[in-house]
């Protein structure tokens, strides 16, 4: 343990370096300058300090209130040596966070006592520590697997759909890749970017309860079956609402409300503006363009100018314009997803 010892008096640092060397596992670390001592001690990770009052530059009590200022610090064992005179300074060096006292000369027997005791203390303290740093390691291991299996949950829901609706191909992919950048370029934290590229694949996970008939039908829908068809966010929602999971919440929020539109002309709700979810906003650019930009057995995939075309025209009305805007900034890496993950 290293026992670092600060005394301008060359023949105390001797005296008290020799004692230390007598006892188990001391390992003397010694400065006859104090700020030498300090510069080294909030530099290194100590055991244990023991500094003289009385000091040129730095005296004792400047040193320990400076030692306490570092946060690693706190529970650093501090013996401070005085003169048996000096009850006023030993008051004031407690104050400042002197841990223990010894007198002037030296006892060779209360030393070993009094040190032995406080390594001790500090060994016991370095085992909680670490004691504590393994828990944290372990239940952000724990953290890291239940946020696996979520991630695993959600992609096997999600694949669930394309089942149900093969034509989407990489759909899923891309339009979550493309929501994450709008995300990513709004200001959205690490976090929240990466939850709404984990959620944003669950949009249409409500498909699962629509008829194949409707589903699969190879042409445009009647205004019957498309009214039937809006009931997906309804059913995604009632799928993912509840449930203690932030990310799922999220991906409730998201299927129910992506088809929304900005002037309240969307379904199933008829919300407007912010009334809109900023994650459903996002994702509904994202799905739009990817939807304009595939092909389908009804309908020839639209060029990426035509389908950008057709958003541009809807802002204000069906997309969010701080959205729309950010995504046409986004056009380099959203052609780049669109050539990697084609269908």
């Amino acid at each position: 343990m290293d026992v670092v010892i600060i005394d301008d008096n060359k023949t105390n640092v001797l005296l008290l370096r020799h004692l230390v060397d007598r006892l188990e596992d001391g390992n003397p670390i010694t400065f006859t300058n104090p700020v030498e001592g300090l510069d080294w001690c909030l530099g290194n990770e100590p055991d244990m300090i023991i500094v003289d009052y009385m000091m040129p530059e730095l005296d004792g009590l400047e040193f320990i209130s400076r030692i306490r200022s570092s946060e690693k610090m706190g529970d650093l064992p501090i013996v401070m040596v005085t003169t048996a005179d000096l009850k006023e300074v030993r008051y004031n060096a407690l104050t400042r966070g002197a841990t223990d006292f010894l007198t002037k000369p030296v006892d060779t027997t209360e030393f070993v006592a009094r040190i032995t005791n406080l390594m001790a203390l500090r060994r016991n303290s370095k085992r909680l520590k670490n004691k504590t740093a393994l828990l944290a390691e372990e239940v952000a291991k724990a953290t890291k697997d239940i946020v696996e299996r979520e991630n695993e949950v959600i992609f096997r829901l999600s694949k669930a759909t394309e089942y149900r609706d093969p034509e989407t191909g990489q759909h899923i992919t891309r339009m979550s890749m493309y929501s994450r950048l709008i995300a990513e370029k709004l200001g959205f934290s690490d976090e929240d970017v990466d939850n709404i590229f984990r959620a944003a694949p669950m949009h249409d996970i409500g498909k699962v309860g629509i008829t194949d008939e409707i589903l699969l039908k190879p042409a445009r829908l009647t205004p019957e079956e498309f009214e039937t068809m809006k009931a997906h966010t309804t059913i995604g929602y009632a799928i993912l609402q509840d449930s203690p999971s932030k990310l799922l919440q999220l991906a409730a929020d998201i299927a129910l409300t992506h088809h929304e539109k900005f002037d309240g002309s969307g379904y199933p709700r008829g919300l407007a503006k912010e009334e809109i979810p900023l994650v459903g906003r996002i994702v509904a650019v994202a799905d739009v363009f990817d939807a304009l930009t595939s092909e389908r057995p009804y309908k020839k995939a639209w060029t990426v100018d035509d389908a950008l075309g057709l958003i541009v025209k809807e802002t204000g009305h069906q997309f969010d314009p701080k959205c729309v805007e950010t995504f046409q900034n986004c056009m380099e890496s959203v052609l780049e997803i669109k050539s990697k993950y084609t269908d």
